[in-house]
C-alpha cells in the first residue's frame, strides 16, 4: 500500500479528541499508537488489544509521523 493510500486512513474530527489525528474515524489516536510503539509494544500486541485495527492502520501512523517530520512543520500536514 502506498504512503498516499496509508495517509487516507488518518482522519481528524473536531468532535473526537479535539481534532487530533485519528485512525479511520475511530476513537483511536495516532498519538496513542505511536506512544504504545515507543513503549515497546509490538504491532501484534496492539492489534490484539484493538481488534478493529488493521496492520495498515499502524503503518499509516508511521507514514503520518514521517510526513510531519519530512515537512519540518506541523502545519504542513493536514488531515481531513
Amino acid at each position: 500500500m502506498s504512503a498516499t493510500h496509508l495517509m487516507e486512513r488518518i482522519t481528524s474530527r473536531q468532535d473526537v479528541f479535539a481534532g487530533k489525528p485519528i485512525i479511520r474515524g475511530m476513537r483511536i489516536s495516532v498519538e496513542l499508537i505511536l506512544s504504545l510503539l515507543a513503549q515497546g509494544e509490538t504491532p501484534a500486541d496492539i492489534l490484539a488489544d484493538y481488534p478493529d485495527l488493521e496492520l495498515e492502520d499502524i503503518r499509516a501512523c508511521f507514514a503520518y509521523a514521517l510526513a510531519i517530520i519530512a515537512q519540518d512543520s506541523l502545519e504542513a500536514v493536514r488531515v481531513s
